[in-house]
């Protein structure tokens, strides 16, 4: 089981990175402006 637990974690950095990812997208399109 804990493994199981230690996969949901991993999934849960990527979207979290995404997110991240798309914040520094907009505010570098408002810069541009």
């Amino acid at each position: 089981m804990p493994s199981l637990v230690k996969k949901r974690r991993k999934k849960m950095r990527k979207k979290k990175h995404r997110k991240m990812l798309k914040r520094t997208r907009w505010q570098r399109r408002q810069q541009g402006k």
